[in-house]
């Protein structure tokens, strides 16, 4: 049970924190260098156009996929909760109960995703050049939430419980196979944009499919009894509880990206396929946020459950440094190489050059970036409701109100694209740090201690039963 379990509620936080992190943040980089690789063979193989159609779906699809990721991320918390306090049936019916949500949740999301990905991305002004193949590509990945559900959710039910090894080897698998796959279907079969999203799918099935079995022989929280199958309406209202705000704020911060993403196809598809290689850029160097905001959910969740309120400072703390860390590694890197990771997606001049200045222009805030993941992992994890939709709202506002204004300055121009992006950071790690120091989440937590204590002993009640 130790190998596929991990109790962060003992221990040097620094010490879980990273080595929590550490098979996550491969894994995650490997799941970003399959997006960069569908980038990559798409622009050289198919051309700039291509490049912008798929760039063009981003934060559409986002949105649709919000209310998966949000419920996903909402059943981890509850199962981690319910694993701190060591209530072993609790975080078996939330499995069960989370599965049968995760299920409904992506299928309605994706029906919804297919059917209004041509209207969606002509109230976007996609250029008319690249709509045909952004449509077919938003439709295929749309078809596909289902695959991509399962994988996310059997990983956070997984990390919840302290395992982030085993989403990682299946990911290792699936990243190879997807560039496989690209190299086949796009180069081999001439597939263009269509080819580079099948092959997506494809291997975030078989990554899915995979980790669910071994789940399901391994890991004995996924060992579930036939009573614990049923649905149970207390648990599904807790999972929902929490994951309808996490959906919101992922809701709203999709919302703002579209809302950015209208504006950059007002400049023509070259912008857009800068834009398109520079978010595939930055969603490579916000992996190791994003993985130090998952185990800060996870070490949050855990010792809120097991009444330990200290230890959750202890750890925000230790976050911090971490973040930092990463933050002056990453950089000079992003100052220094930006030409020549801009080559690695297309060849045009033109492209390049707009892209490398842009990422001087965001890496510049990189800090309050990885303090958003930071501050966000850790309030999400002690049940913090409101401030998740609040959170949500301050990135909506940010890049709604500021790009348009920003691109309209003569001064400015394209640019404000990408600097709207930069002061969002700013503005939303400001308001997360300042939320953390009000304090309100220790109320939050209370409230869960609470709960968990009744749930605790309602477990031991059943276990003393004859």
């Amino acid at each position: 049970m130790k190998t596929y379990v991990k109790d962060m509620t003992t221990g040097e936080p620094a010490g879980l924190l990273l080595s929590f992190m550490a098979p996550m943040v491969v894994g995650n980089i490997f799941q970003q260098l399959y997006n960069l690789v569908d980038s990559m063979i798409v622009g050289q193989y198919v051309g700039a156009d291509a490049l912008a159609a798929v760039g063009s779906t981003g934060s559409v699809t986002y949105l649709f996929f919000a209310l998966c990721v949000g419920m996903a991320s909402g059943t981890g918390i509850v199962i981690s909760q319910n694993f701190g306090a060591g209530n072993e049936a609790g975080v078996k019916k939330a499995v069960a109960n989370g599965a049968y949500i995760m299920v409904a949740v992506s299928i309605l999301m994706g029906v919804l995703g297919a059917v209004l990905s041509r209207p969606a991305l002509i109230f976007l002004h996609t250029p008319e050049n690249i709509l045909d193949d952004a449509v077919m590509y938003m439709r295929i990945m749309c078809a596909g939430v289902l695959a991509v559900a399962l994988y996310n959710c059997v990983s956070a039910i997984l990390r919840a419980v302290g395992d982030s090894k085993t989403p990682l080897y299946f990911l290792i698998g699936a990243s190879v196979l997807n560039i496989v796959l690209d190299l086949l279907f796009v180069r081999g079969f001439s597939w263009g944009v269509a080819g580079a999203g099948t092959a997506t799918i494809i291997a975030q099935l078989l990554a899915g499919i995979g980790s669910l079995v071994f789940a399901l022989m391994k890991n004995p929280f996924f060992k579930i009894e036939k009573e614990q199958l049923k649905a149970d309406w207390e648990i599904i209202w807790r999972c929902v509880r929490m994951g309808v705000p996490l959906a919101f704020q992922t809701s709203l911060i999709a919302i703002s990206c579209v809302a950015l993403q209208r504006v950059v196809n007002t400049f023509g598809s070259v912008v857009v396929a800068a834009f398109t290689a520079t978010s595939r850029v930055e969603q490579l160097v916000q992996q190791p946020y994003d993985t130090l905001g998952v185990a800060m959910s996870t070490y949050t969740g855990q010792n809120i459950g097991a009444k330990k309120i200290d230890r959750v400072r202890q750890g925000y703390k230790r976050g911090m440094l971490i973040m930092a860390a990463f933050t002056l590694i990453m950089v000079p890197i992003a100052q220094l190489g930006g030409e020549s990771i801009m080559r690695l997606f297309v060849s045009e001049t033109e492209v390049i050059a707009l892209g490398a200045r842009a990422l001087k222009i965001t890496s510049c805030f990189y800090l309050f970036l990885g303090s958003i993941y930071t501050t966000r992992g850790l309030l999400n994890g002690t049940g913090d409701a409101v401030f998740a939709f609040l959170n949500g709202l301050v990135e909506m506002l940010g890049r709604i109100c500021l790009a348009g204004p920003l691109t309209k300055v003569a001064s400015i121009g394209v640019w404000g694209v990408w600097l709207a992006t930069a002061l969002t950071w700013f503005l939303a790690g400001s308001f997360n740090i300042a939320r953390y120091f009000q304090g309100k989440w220790k109320r939050a937590g209370s409230d869960i201690i609470q709960q968990q204590t009744g749930y605790t002993k309602e477990y031991e009640k059943e276990k003393a039963a004859p």
